[in-house]
């Protein structure tokens, strides 16, 4: 057994002390919105604390909880609370309960995030699903040994964001009269905001939104072979010739107001699965 397979059996040994069911949906929730915990029968609830190996949210409005209970009827763990790279974690540390989700059974994982718009035809509340994306991280939660157990040494990445999936998004969005838009994400270490040049920089590579989070979780996820839903909110637009300051509480603010459509979406997609 690979030593990485050891310490997640140790992390699943604290859990299955308190739920032996196998939980086929993941969620990880993003900046300001944990709202769709309230739509979960909630049946357990883990502080990261008490999970061996877990790193600890230290971002605002990041609960830093394992919630497992049931949505619409389908068994659901939802991290309430993810982990960045600026927070000075390594990739395998952010991505860890990825693997642990897997173990429980999760096959397809659901992910939210706030980000910066910077096409043009965006605004601030908008919902972008995510079609595709690009790392400039400047890591990646797979370099070292490949764990041959958990997943392939090269995975490929030509449907990084399931289909199916974003097809199904887009048909439940339009049913329920929910503008959404789509669209390539893009990942900068940060925790500062982009300056205008770089705004100009990453958006003439190809991106529609910026944020700091989700490509780890999505690329641990593609290696174990699971299904991935990305979710953004636009919570800042972020146009180089009329950028205007902005601070992490108006970011909240705006996910928060748009979060209930997202849920609602979510919460559909979860129907369906």
């Amino acid at each position: 057994m690979s030593e990485l397979l050891k310490l997640v059996n140790e992390t699943l040994d604290v859990i299955r002390k308190r739920t032996s069911k196998n939980y086929e949906i993941g969620i990880i929730l993003g900046t300001g919105l944990g709202g769709l915990v309230k739509e979960i029968e909630i049946e357990h609830e883990i502080d990261y604390s008490e999970l061996p190996y877990f790193p600890l949210s230290t971002v605002e409005s990041h609960h830093g909880k394992l919630i497992f209970g049931k949505i619409n009827g389908k068994n659901v763990v939802a991290m309430q609370g993810r982990f960045h790279y600026y927070e000075g974690y390594t990739m395998q540390q952010i991505t860890y309960p990825v693997r642990v989700m897997k173990y429980l059974g999760v096959k397809t994982l659901l992910v939210s995030n706030a980000c910066g718009g910077m096409n043009p035809n965006y605004r601030r509340g908008d919902i972008m699903i995510m079609t595709d994306h690009i790392n400039l991280l400047g890591d990646n939660p797979l370099i070292g040994k490949n764990e041959d157990e958990l997943g392939p040494r090269f995975p490929d990445m030509s449907e990084a964001y399931n289909h199916e999936l974003i097809k199904l998004a887009e048909t439940i969005a339009a049913k329920n009269n929910i503008k959404v838009q789509k669209g390539v994400y893009v990942a900068v270490p940060g925790p500062n905001l982009e300056t205008r040049a770089e705004y100009r920089f990453l958006r003439n590579i190809g991106a529609d939104v910026v944020g700091m989070s989700t490509i780890p979780e999505n690329i641990v996820a593609n290696h174990m072979g699971m299904k991935v839903l990305g979710i953004s909110i636009i919570t800042d637009e972020c146009f180089p010739d009329t950028l205007k300051p902005v601070d992490v509480k108006e970011i909240i603010a705006a996910a928060m107001e748009t979060e209930p459509k997202m849920t609602l979406i979510m919460k559909e997609v979860i129907k369906e699965l």
